[in-house]
């Protein structure tokens, strides 16, 4: 699962680096393209920087009724993001988000990338694919003063990220998909 995993997030970044060179992030003194995975962060950079797309791992599940001889799995992908907009004034946080969304849907295109173990250099291509549904976006929210309130209640579960009530005025998104890759373990 960690094949694919990473193979969705390098094919991510790199997209990323291509439609946009100027989106980057710093983490640990090093500046890469602005699409990051949480649980590869260290825990003091769970801080979430502005502009920037966040992966978060969901459920894995094997799907059935598939032929072959190893096992089709889905897995649940979340990509959050936010801004504060490039102005002192923030009233260009709306078009700042709507430069993001079309970032994201950019980058997630094609719906499918080559499977590779980048645990060895050069990374091993593993002869299969990674592919994803088109992306579903929430509303997006916004955590000013009055809005905290009303977008805490309005979310069951919140993602680690976003746990504490931000009051800095950022608007923020959430967008879901779910992405599909056969197994390293061979079926029986």
């Amino acid at each position: 699962m960690q094949f694919a995993k990473d193979s969705f997030f390098i094919a991510l970044q790199q997209r990323l680096a291509g439609l946009n060179p100027a989106r980057t992030v710093t983490v640990n003194g090093t500046t890469v393209p602005a699409v990051l995975v949480i649980e590869n962060l260290p825990p003091a950079a769970m801080e979430p920087q502005p502009n920037t797309f966040y992966i978060e791992w969901g459920t894995a599940s094997v799907i059935d009724g598939h032929a072959g001889d190893s096992a089709l799995m889905s897995l649940d992908c979340v990509i959050s993001y936010y801004t504060l907009g490039t102005t002192q004034s923030m009233v260009d946080r709306g078009r700042v988000l709507g430069e993001l969304d079309k970032e994201l849907l950019a980058i997630c295109q094609p719906t499918n990338t080559e499977k590779f173990d980048y645990t060895q250099s050069p990374p091993a291509d593993l002869g299969t694919s990674v592919f994803w549904n088109q992306p579903t976006f929430q509303e997006a929210t916004t955590s000013g003063v009055e809005d905290n309130v009303v977008a805490y209640q309005s979310r069951v579960v919140r993602r680690a990220m976003y746990e504490r009530a931000y009051q800095d005025g950022r608007v923020e998104r959430r967008v879901q998909l779910s992405v599909f890759f056969f197994s390293e373990v061979t079926l029986l």
